[in-house]
């Protein structure tokens, strides 16, 4: 015995339709998060590499103040 389809045509396309908006729902949320996750790695990268930045010109700082007491020496 075969089960009988109750379903009419435009049931049968509102389930077509809200199948293809789930499967767009998730392919959206997975590319969101995927951005989302790139973002956050490319902010830390910059804020590592500021970080670096800033103790190499505080090096350099106290290098040059150094450099400057040393060139002026006693009075």
């Amino acid at each position: 015995m075969v089960p009988e389809n109750n379903s009419t045509p435009s049931q049968t396309a509102n389930t077509n339709n809200d199948d293809a908006r789930g499967a767009l729902t998730a392919q959206l949320e997975d590319l969101l998060n995927t951005l989302s996750n790139k973002f956050a790695g490319v902010s830390s990268e910059i804020f590592a590499k500021m970080d670096e930045m800033s103790r190499r010109l505080d090096n350099l700082e106290a290098q040059l103040t150094v450099n400057k007491d040393k060139k002026a020496g006693p009075s």
